[in-house]
């Protein structure tokens, strides 16, 4: 497995953060890697800017934060302003269609999805755009098994939420599934 140092940026309240950990998390409990998170916010809770760095590697990883990443999601146009030019040469650069206008071109396979309004229109309601993206992660690179993401999901969520947080997993893996990158 190569090294995967990602970030993932967006606005507080869309669940960048929460998307993070539950990834880490997947990654460690259920599928006995290595994987370190951590977070940043902005200086307000919800709204404010957020990014979270993530490292999941089979090897010990000496360095708990990105400066380079070779995954860069961006579900804000904030986001997608300030951290696209960290991006590493060949990465993968994945945005919501609705949230973030690809402007500059970028040295990264980049990858638009309306991840957003699919959530909106199979759900109903965008608390689960954050897991949408997740799968959309598992979908393309092959990351963790969705599997061990909802495993990690029905421990943080309340029990009513998790087939819906299950729904926005699939949604997202099967919006990767024609793009064929995994």
């Amino acid at each position: 497995m190569e090294k995967f140092r990602m970030v993932f940026s967006g606005a507080g309240g869309q669940g960048v953060i929460t998307a993070a950990v539950i990834l880490a998390e997947a990654a460690v409990i259920h599928e006995g890697l290595i994987a370190v998170q951590s977070q940043s916010y902005g200086p307000e809770a919800r709204g404010g800017a957020t990014r979270s760095d993530i490292i999941i590697s089979e090897h010990p990883i000496l360095f708990p934060k990105v400066t380079q990443p070779n995954v860069l999601v961006c579900l804000t146009q904030e986001a997608y302003d300030k951290f696209s030019p960290i991006i590493r040469p060949g990465g993968l650069l994945l945005t919501d269609d609705r949230y973030v206008k690809l402007g500059k071109k970028v040295d990264a396979k980049q990858v638009e999805l309306p991840m957003y309004q699919t959530v909106q229109d199979a759900i109903g309601n965008p608390v689960v755009f954050n897991i949408c993206m997740l799968g959309v992660l598992i979908g393309l690179l092959g990351l963790v098994k969705a599997e061990s993401v909802l495993a990690v999901i029905s421990t943080r969520v309340q029990e009513k939420y998790v087939e819906m947080n299950r729904k926005a997993l699939e949604l997202g893996v099967s919006m990767a599934e024609p793009l064929g990158l995994g």
